[in-house]
């Protein structure tokens, strides 16, 4: 099932996608199909965090020149980064090199702290295409990586959750102006998603709707002003975006 989140009519509503039709519950109504043509998607999710793993493939790592870690290295992007697909990415005036990272996302359903590894799945309510869109001088500047990763437009997520998605083995691609960047597969991992999900409840909770984002391979690369990025996950879908430097 692949849950929505869009705009009909100037009013914001959640609902369905099935045989690109979107149905929805209307309180006067009831349930209502629409073609999609006849709606705007938004992120498909407004999380109170996003939780962020680094170097979670060992390619990655290897190109960023990083030591392979021993757990997982985890960061914050925070919710004013969101943005859904078709949404423009805005180029910071104060960096000077904006990459993208193409990473498969998990939607948790339910409230979760000191979740063990072997009921991690209970916990989760689909995935999802992510973006983490690096200021990479940024990042390099400053040796840590709030900045870089926190810009307002920093996270497009998107084009929806899809409920029934095995993760083990996705093909994972980045498309920059129809060329391919990156292409990888999510069995490539180094922490699976029971072991991220059982590190991090361990140190904060999670609330429905907060985003675990896994980590993206290697060749990251640098987007442009004019440029149009895609994410494409297998058996979710494409996430679209283009980049501006106008606010």
């Amino acid at each position: 099932m692949k849950l929505v989140r869009f705009i009909y009519k100037n009013k914001i509503y959640s609902g369905t996608l099935d045989n690109n039709e979107v149905s929805f519950q209307d309180s006067s109504i009831g349930c209502i199909p629409l073609p999609h043509k006849d709606i705007r998607l938004l992120a498909p999710v407004e999380p109170s965090k996003i939780v962020s793993v680094g170097l979670n493939y060992k390619s990655h790592a290897k190109e960023l020149g990083m030591k392979i870690p021993d757990e997982p290295v985890i960061f914050l992007k925070p919710p004013t980064s969101v943005i859904g697909p078709g949404d423009a990415i805005i180029y910071p005036a104060s960096a000077g090199r904006v990459d993208y990272e193409a990473e498969l996302a998990i939607i948790i359903k339910k409230t979760a702290r000191h979740v063990l590894k072997k009921d991690a799945q209970q916990y989760i309510l689909g995935y999802t295409c992510f973006n983490d869109v690096t200021a990479r001088d940024l990042q390099a500047k400053d040796g840590e990586w709030t900045r870089a990763k926190s810009f307002d437009t920093f996270a497009p997520i998107g084009p929806w959750i899809e409920t029934e998605l095995a993760p083990k083995n996705l093909r994972l691609q980045t498309y920059l102006n129809g060329q391919i960047k990156q292409d990888s597969r999510t069995s490539e991992f180094i922490f699976d998603i029971p072991h991220l999900i059982e590190f991090i409840t361990d140190i904060m909770t999670l609330l429905p709707g907060d985003v675990i984002t896994t980590g993206t391979p290697e060749n990251v690369g640098p987007m442009c002003p004019g440029d149009e990025v895609v994410v494409e996950i297998e058996g979710i879908g494409k996430l679209k975006n283009y980049v501006t430097n106008k606010r």
